[in-house]
């Protein structure tokens, strides 16, 4: 290839110099005009009152905002912290207690006598208790506080146990635990008689 055949210069150079020579002549000029500028401006300090006044208005802003922010998260979530304090206000209100040594029989008679009294949520929740405590008896599935409702059903299902009767034991617990819906005598009238398919398998 001779030398001839290269190009010395082409549009695209010549327009990227271009660009180049009057970037760096904006940028002179700008910065000529900067310094005069900050030359001419007089030295300025805030007075101390004004910058207390600046720094009090800060933090009282500060303040406000936080505050809003709280209100909104509360208006967000109050009615989880209301449905979570109602459930364990439930809990703690009832009449039944979980001592740790009563058997099936007497979880059964105190479900008939707060049948008696007309407090058929308790009467259930007794029902519930007994039939946790016949699991535990009978060694299918030991009993534990912490163990949820949901889990009582999984080892049920893998035990190979019918759980249509411990359903309704079941449901009927979690709507005194987690529900305002008051049980009648027709869920307690259930709960018996899921109560005796149980026992009697």
């Amino acid at each position: 290839m001779s030398v001839e055949s290269f190009e010395t210069t082409s549009w695209g150079w010549q327009i990227y110099q271009w660009q180049t020579e009057v970037g760096e002549w904006f940028e002179y000029h700008f910065s000529r005009w900067l310094l005069r500028s900050f030359n001419n401006v007089p030295n300025f300090s805030i007075p101390p009152w004004l910058e207390n006044l600046l720094k009090l208005l800060f933090w009282i802003l500060l303040c406000l905002f936080l505050v809003w922010v709280g209100w909104r998260l509360w208006q967000k979530f109050s009615p989880y912290v209301y449905s979570r304090l109602r459930t364990v206000n439930n809990n703690t209100s009832s009449n039944v207690r979980q001592p740790e040594n009563i058997s099936v029989t007497g979880w059964w008679e105190r479900s008939q006598e707060f049948y008696q009294q007309g407090n058929y949520g308790d009467a259930c929740r007794c029902l519930y208790l007994a039939i946790l405590q016949y699991l535990h008896d009978n060694q299918v599935i030991p009993k534990k506080a912490s163990r949820t409702d949901g889990e009582y059903l999984q080892l049920l299902q893998l035990s190979g146990t019918p759980i249509q009767p411990y359903e309704t034991l079941i449901t009927t617990h979690e709507q005194l635990c987690f529900s305002d819906r008051e049980i009648s005598p027709d869920n307690y009238q259930q709960c018996q008689q899921a109560y005796g398919e149980i026992t009697k398998q």
